[in-house]
């Protein structure tokens, strides 16, 4: 199943389409499991068509009703994180370069204290078995 044919049906095929391949991917596990499925690769299949059914119903979701897919991917358009950007509007200032950014400091890590009583305590040893204490 590829994507382009996902994209032109309606959310309702796609919908049910979901529920048909989710209850898919749970007989090809189950039958699996019981030593009954001969083609196990039918498993891989239908998780990867039921994933990129998910992918189809949740572009759909961003996107506003009326308005066409964009062609610049998601991922391109989040180089600069949204802090960053509300950071840089509320001083005033605009974010041309991600690299021009300004960059939050990382809070440094504490050295790992022991407790006064814990520093104080004996350890204790480990007792022998009785077979080491015959020999």
């Amino acid at each position: 199943m590829k994507a382009s044919d996902l994209r032109e049906k309606s959310v309702e095929d796609l919908l049910d389409l979901r529920k048909a391949l989710t209850a898919d991917a749970f007989q090809n596990r189950l039958k699996n499991f019981t030593n009954r499925l001969d083609d196990t690769s039918s498993i891989r299949k239908t998780r990867r068509d039921l994933a990129r059914l998910i992918t189809v119903l949740h572009e759909r979701q961003r996107r506003p009703a009326g308005a066409a897919p964009s062609k610049a991917s998601p991922v391109e358009g989040s180089a600069v994180s949204p802090a960053v950007v509300h950071a840089a509007e509320a001083s005033g200032q605009g974010v041309a370069n991600p690299s021009q950014a300004p960059e939050t400091p990382k809070p440094k890590k504490r050295p790992a204290r022991l407790s006064e009583a814990a520093a104080e305590a004996p350890v204790a040893k480990k007792k022998s078995s009785k077979k080491r204490e015959a020999k």
